[in-house]
């Protein structure tokens, strides 16, 4: 199965491309619309401006054995974030914004150097606010011998309008259904209105690639992998969440409820949020995944 960026002619490659920076002239690449001119290095939420911006990548195996193989998943972690998690793992890249500015270039150099070393997909770790910079240098990459899948690793505040631009090219979507709570999620992650934009970004992604296909050696070729991470005192809603998947996407939706929540970053703050979870409250989330009736819950 060839990746699907591989299928799109370079006109309509381009004709993307040129449609994203446009956006960034008034910036509403994710449902913020900060409306800075990030071509000419105004910054909004994300402080992000025109070139690239990577932390790391590496080839990584702590990813979901469907994307990890035997090589590894190519990560490339992006700088900087839409959200602002208080309990973030990774926030010195998230929020604190460690990283460098890189050439379109390098970053398709990335790209190949990852395929080289054998990971089984490119893994773009917080893409959101830097679409149209991963789309410019993925043309460069394909046109230089790129051909594994592509995974859109998101945090699932995304925009709908940017998303349809991305239909075609981005292989598996792997977002985050966070939170079912709007008060919660602005209390926690500074996002407004998150659950009804989940909801909607989760659709079109799933409306583009469909429920996951995996291949004969236990690789993930192309749809959706929904990751749910459970938080303590059920702050992030879980039941209402598998119900959408289960009623509104599809019962085969592949889900990772995730078990891994500690205190970072601010978490401390909260007392609500400054202990693990417990093995009862994962068992539950695991129990109201399998009521809404999915099928493929990950434990």
């Amino acid at each position: 199965m060839y990746p699907s960026y591989l299928n799109l002619s370079d006109k309509e490659f381009n004709r993307r491309i040129e449609k994203l920076f446009k956006v960034l002239e008034n910036c509403q690449i994710c449902p913020r619309k900060c409306q800075v001119n990030r071509i000419k290095g105004e910054k909004g939420v994300c402080g992000l401006g025109y070139l690239p911006m990577v932390s790391a990548f590496h080839p990584h195996f702590g990813e979901e054995s469907v994307l990890v193989g035997t090589h590894g998943s190519g990560t490339i972690f992006f700088t900087s974030c839409n959200l602002n998690c208080v309990y973030c793992q990774n926030y010195e890249i998230s929020q604190l914004r460690l990283g460098e500015e890189i050439s379109f270039e390098r970053l398709a150099e990335m790209m190949l150097e990852l395929q080289k070393l054998g990971c089984h997909n490119i893994n773009f770790v917080t893409p959101t606010c830097q679409a149209p910079q991963i789309l410019k240098a993925l043309a460069l990459a394909r046109g230089q011998g790129l051909k594994i899948p592509l995974v859109y690793n998101t945090n699932a505040y995304d925009s709908v309008e940017t998303l349809k631009l991305l239909n075609g090219i981005i292989d598996i979507y792997m977002p985050d259904a966070k939170y079912s709570d709007d008060e919660i999620a602005l209390k926690y992650s500074n996002a407004p209105g998150y659950f009804e934009i989940m909801k909607k970004a989760i659709k079109e992604m799933h409306c583009q690639v469909g429920d996951l296909v995996i291949n004969e050696n236990g690789i993930a070729q192309r749809g959706l992998l929904v990751r749910h991470l459970v938080l303590p005192n059920n702050l992030a809603g879980s039941e209402k969440i598998f119900q959408f998947l289960a009623q509104d996407i599809s019962k085969n939706t592949f889900l990772n409820v995730m078990n891994q929540y500690y205190p970072h970053y601010q978490s401390h703050r909260y007392p609500e949020l400054s202990r693990p979870i417990t093995s009862n409250e994962y068992k539950k989330a695991i129990q109201l995944a399998k009521k809404a009736g999915l099928r493929r819950p990950s434990d």
